[in-house]
Formats: C-alpha cells, sequence, structure tokens
C-alpha cells in the first residue's frame, strides 16, 4: 500500500516522502497517529506542499548543522518537571517541553519533530535525547530532569 508520509517516521521516511508499507501497518499505526495518509493520483500537490514546509524548517547547509550540534552537545539542558516523591514523575517528558527548554536555556530554536527521545523519560534525573538536524548530522543532548 502506498502512503505519503506527513511527519518524519524512524527507519522509514521523512515528511513528503512516498512509501510502500503493509497495509496493516498503515491502518493500525501510522494513519492512526496521523504520520500519513493514503496515496492517490491527486495528491502530488499535497507532496509538494510538505517538501516545500520541510526545506523552508531545514537547516540549510551541512556547516550550519555542525556548528548547531557543538552549542547542543556542549551545554546540558535543564527541563523542569511536576515530580512526586521518589523523583518520578507525574507523566513524561515530551520533546516539545525538550525544543521549549533548549530555547529558553539561550539555544537554537529547534523544531520539536526533529527530537527522539530513546526511552520515555519518567524521572528526576540526567537524560539524553537526539536531534537530527541534517541528514547527515544528529546531536545527542544531554538533559538534567529536575522538579519544580
Amino acid at each position: 500500500m502506498k502512503v505519503i508520509l506527513t511527519h518524519e517516521v524512524s527507519n522509514l521516511g521523512t515528511a513528503g516522502d512516498v512509501v510502500d508499507v503493509k497495509p496493516g501497518y498503515a491502518r493500525n499505526f501510522l494513519f492512526r497517529r496521523g504520520l500519513a495518509t493514503q496515496w492517490t493520483k491527486g495528491a502530488q500537490k499535497q507532496v509538494d506542499a510538505i517538501a516545500a514546509g520541510r526545506a523552508a524548517r531545514a537547516v540549510k547547509s551541512l556547516e550550519e548543522a555542525q556548528s548547531i550540534k557543538g552549542n547542543l552537545e556542549a551545554t546540558p539542558v535543564t527541563v523542569t518537571a511536576h515530580a512526586g516523591t521518589g523523583g518520578r514523575l507525574f507523566g513524561a517528558i515530551t520533546s516539545t517541553e525538550i525544543a521549549q527548554a533548549v530555547a529558553d536555556g539561550g539555544g537554537p530554536s529547534i523544531d520539536r519533530r526533529t527530537i527522539e527521545i530513546p526511552t520515555p523519560i519518567k524521572a528526576v534525573g540526567p537524560a539524553q535525547a537526539l536531534v537530527r538536524l541534517h541528514p547527515e548530522v544528529q546531536a545527542t543532548v544531554t538533559l538534567d530532569v529536575v522538579a519544580g
């Protein structure tokens, strides 16, 4: 089944890509989460609009991505969250909260969709997140989760 990705999906593709997936994966995962739409002949305009939007948000050059990577990896980012006794969070840290914390800490403005959290962050303490700045550049952001 051909689908058009509307968001970046790990190990599958980026927004605007037309990929071929199994029908069950498309129905049960991609469509339900709003990560893809079904491909039709008239959907080419949508693919072009997604590609134009992605190009506007993307980091323009490899050198710029390398400098942003250096800035992100040099300083830890403090994320404040509500926590109960024992340091357990009420919920989990989201990519939106990480992007906001980076911006509040004086770092560059990054798109929340480029942030990937390998394991859910549900406790106070150190953690890490991956930021895809460029197809060839990925930065590991060190997080310091504190109760607030």
